[in-house]
């Protein structure tokens, strides 16, 4: 018979706010899922969309256009600091369609978490974020986040069904409002007990944070 650990020693948990579009959260992910496994720490996937629709882009940016030629260069930066090459600027900029918000990337992670838990949730999240930042595809077509779900093994309708429902949509404002909640301004940002408060950072600096987590 297996034992339920106290709250003495359960693990410390880490909400990880992040967008699926967004470049430092590519940076970060794979730095914190490392550190957290070796610290023994859960990292909770939260969703956080900088913008929800090609309007509030537009109202951001000044035009689509705009918007995409912005963004890319922000992956210039975010290239630099990556550590492994994985950002395909140049591959993004020749695509024609239309640089995507996180909204439908937000849905798509969270129907993930519905069907699988927090743990599907965040799988869902990489897989997305590989497909839009390393393969340059289209994450703001439903289409081609549902091929990557099926990837994954979730069954495609069932899928698609959850993507669309007010719950999935209501499970991403409650992400939006606990991250208002808490001051959420920039993303990523990885909030902790003890005031821990961190967006991203090279993998020493990060693990040493975190260390800090576990002894406290």
């Amino acid at each position: 018979m297996s034992s339920v650990p106290s709250p003495a020693t359960a693990a410390p948990v880490v909400d990880f706010f992040h967008d699926v579009v967004c470049g430092w959260c590519f940076v970060l992910a794979p730095r914190l899922k490392q550190v957290s496994a070796e610290l023994g720490i859960q990292v909770r996937h939260r969703s956080f969309v900088l913008q929800d629709s090609r309007a509030q882009m537009v109202e951001v940016f000044g035009s689509m256009e705009r918007a995409k030629a912005i963004i890319l260069r922000h992956w210039t930066d975010c290239a630099a600091h990556e550590d492994t090459a994985r950002i395909d600027i140049e591959g993004m900029r020749a695509q024609d369609f239309e640089y995507p918000s996180g909204w439908l990337g937000a849905l798509a992670c969270q129907a993930a978490g519905m069907l699988g838990g927090n743990d599907a949730h965040g799988a869902m999240f990489d897989a997305v974020q590989w497909a839009h930042l390393h393969q340059h595809r289209n994450i703001g077509d439903a289409e081609v986040l549902l091929d990557i779900a099926e990837a994954l093994g979730h069954p495609r309708g069932a899928f698609a069904d959850h993507m669309r429902s007010d719950a999935v949509r209501q499970r991403v404002q409650v992400d939006r409002a606990e991250a208002a909640a808490l001051g959420v301004r920039s993303i990523p940002t990885v909030i902790g007990g003890n005031g821990l408060r961190l967006q991203t950072l090279p993998l020493p600096h990060l693990r040493q944070a975190l260390a800090h987590l576990v002894a406290a």
